[in-house]
């Protein structure tokens, strides 16, 4: 590929014609196949369970299991990705639109922001 020519005295700047492959529409329905695979094996289960009398045990257990699932470990973070908790971040940085303490004062007291 080609990159542009960069004016003199600027910082480097990733090339923009850098193509960024789409998912192709098979890998989506394969997705949703699957997915849908998954609900459908649950429901068979959930239908079997309660015929046994244990639908509820089974439907808390799915709740748990789902919620062990949806939660990732500290090792699939990405490299510089933050915390929306800023007391894992490094310095104590909040992330972007997160309300402060002091913030909220401000604006329940009606006091200008600082600069303004």
């Amino acid at each position: 590929m080609l990159e542009a020519p960069q004016p003199q005295g600027s910082t480097s700047q990733p090339p923009w014609n850098i193509a960024i492959p789409l998912p192709s529409c098979w890998d989506q329905s394969f997705l949703t196949n699957i997915t849908f695979l998954k609900v459908l094996l649950w429901l068979v289960l959930l239908g079997l369970f309660v015929e046994l009398e244990f639908g509820l045990a089974y439907f808390v257990l799915s709740l748990f299991y789902w919620m062990y699932v949806g939660t990732r470990g500290p090792e699939e973070k990405k490299e510089g990705e933050k915390s929306a908790y800023s007391v894992f971040n490094p310095g104590c940085e909040a992330i972007q639109g997160t309300l402060t303490a002091e913030q909220l004062e401000r604006e329940l007291q009606l006091r200008p922001l600082a600069g303004r």
